[in-house]
């Protein structure tokens, strides 16, 4: 299960329902970048919530592209902090390798989390879990450097909630089934 908590994407495919994953299905659009091509550059909007179906990414800091924060792979998400504060991307995100993505169209998102509580309810809940998972893998990694008491198996351990982790598995299944029904 430790490469599962990684994938971020399943953190909130573990909490919508089948027929929210229809619905991004049907309104999400299939994308694949070629390597080195750019998905978001830092400091402008983009249009839409990504989900990385297959392929490698790299989240860059700097308007040189040398300083590598991250690397986003397979089930994870891009663009999810854009989206929620509605705020122009920190980093520029290019591909390491072809990358197949699913774009969810930003502007009909808003308007399903606007007419659709229970979506909205279910979708801010997975997002809320995903950035959870972001933040205390961050403090695990500061405080790693900080205490070098700490066992690097320590910070390897899955602390996620034992209900949250129990969906992880079907979500799992819910993104692999997205995966093979995504138009292009």
């Amino acid at each position: 299960m430790a490469d599962s908590s990684r994938k971020k994407a399943l953190f909130i495919l573990s909490q919508l329902n089948n027929d929210d994953i229809d619905w991004i299905v049907q309104k999400g659009k299939k994308e694949i970048l070629a390597p080195g091509e750019i998905l978001i550059h830092e400091g402008r909007q983009h249009d839409a919530l990504y989900i990385v179906l297959r392929g490698n990414l790299s989240v860059l800091l700097d308007a040189q592209e040398t300083k590598e924060l991250a690397k986003i792979s397979s089930g994870e998400l891009v663009g999810e902090v854009s989206f929620i504060d509605a705020r122009p991307p920190l980093a520029t995100v290019k591909a390491l390798e072809e990358t197949h993505l699913l774009a969810i169209p930003r502007r009909q998102l808003v308007i399903k989390l606007q007419h659709d509580m229970g979506f909205a309810s279910r979708f801010y809940y997975g997002i809320s879990l995903c950035l959870a998972d972001r933040m205390r893998g961050t403090i695990r990694h500061i405080e790693y450097g900080r205490n070098i008491e700490l066992e690097p198996q320590e910070l390897d351990r899955e602390d996620i909630n034992p209900n949250v982790l129990e969906n992880l598995a079907l979500a799992q299944a819910k993104f692999n089934w997205l995966s093979e029904n995504v138009r292009a």
